[in-house]
């Protein structure tokens, strides 16, 4: 080693010294005491001392919720059904159903009118028409159902006493009532059965100008509603009342309310293509079938206005 200006160095690449054989102070290890752990006091059985009784201290159990018994109990309600059980009573999506249902059957309509009869009948409106003429059921199902949207409509024949073409208003009244009362008499009906009845008749309203009319009764002893109208007026050329009138015994029993002979059968001997219950629209280009269904609609718009809500 060198030494200069009294300060002792190492020249590089001498190795530290030694340490091997020098004394070092003994390293204390400090340790932190760990509590003892002591048992669970819950768990801890007291021993059982021969001799003598008593009962272990026990804890009360704390009950269940119910609100988690009836998540756990309720079955599930995924799927479809859990979504349509969802959305059912929300107004909106009523709203687009009715509104869907409502489109899907004026599809089926108008692609197949003679659906409309079966896609609309039920509900609590129970109507029977006093014959089983399809001119006049089909022309009150479709008024009716028209205005109720859901109704009942069937037909059934019932008899009158009066002259096959009655003459004057009263005898148009009289044979329609008289249809309906031969029902409940019969037994066909119930006597609190609301009906419909049509009947036609022949009037002299102007000097030698007469009309063909259709009287329409509505009865509902139920509810005691009973209400009368009387289609559009069709003019009947006077040489067929005349022909009518001449081919009705003079001794006819029933002539006092009208003739033996309608004037629909005298038309339809009288010109081609002529038929007996259907020539109004040869003359006047409208279908009897029209003539009762306005006239039917008109009353069963008034029908409704004097139901109990209920029914509606």
């Amino acid at each position: 080693m060198m030494e200069e200006s009294g300060i002792e160095t190492t020249p590089p690449g001498t190795p530290p010294p030694s340490t091997l054989g020098m004394s070092h102070p003994a390293t204390t290890a400090i340790t932190t005491p760990i509590p003892p752990v002591l048992a669970n006091p819950v768990s801890q059985v007291a021993p059982v001392v021969p001799g003598v009784s008593g009962s272990s201290i026990t804890f009360p159990e704390e009950p269940e919720d119910p609100r988690v018994l009836a998540a756990h109990n309720e079955p599930p309600a995924g799927g479809i059904w859990g979504f349509i059980k969802g959305v059912a009573g929300n107004p909106v999506v009523k709203s687009v159903l009715d509104k869907t249902k409502h489109s899907v059957e004026s599809v089926i309509t108008t692609l197949d009118p003679g659906m409309a009869p079966y896609i609309r009948s039920g509900g609590e409106l129970d109507l029977v028409v006093t014959s089983k003429k399809e001119v006049k059921v089909s022309a009150v199902r479709d008024a009716f159902q028209e205005v109720f949207g859901m109704a009942l409509v069937t037909g059934e024949d019932g008899q009158s006493n009066i002259a096959p073409q009655p003459i004057g208003y009263a005898a148009g009244l009289k044979g329609a009532q008289e249809r309906i009362d031969s029902l409940r008499r019969s037994g066909v009906i119930h006597e609190k059965q609301p009906a419909v009845s049509v009947e036609n008749f022949i009037a002299e309203l102007l000097p030698d100008k007469w009309f063909d009319i259709g009287c329409i009764i509505v009865d509902d002893p139920i509810h005691g509603i009973r209400l009368e109208a009387f289609t559009q007026a069709t003019p009947v050329p006077l040489e067929y009342v005349q022909q009518a009138q001449n081919l009705t015994p003079q001794d006819y029993n029933l002539r006092w309310s009208g003739l033996s002979v309608t004037v629909g059968e005298v038309l339809e001997r009288s010109l081609a293509h002529i038929s007996r219950t259907d020539w109004h629209v040869a003359f006047t280009g409208m279908s009897r079938k029209q003539m009762i269904y306005s006239t039917a609609k008109a009353l069963a718009g008034m029908y409704k206005q004097r139901l109990p809500p209920r029914i509606l």
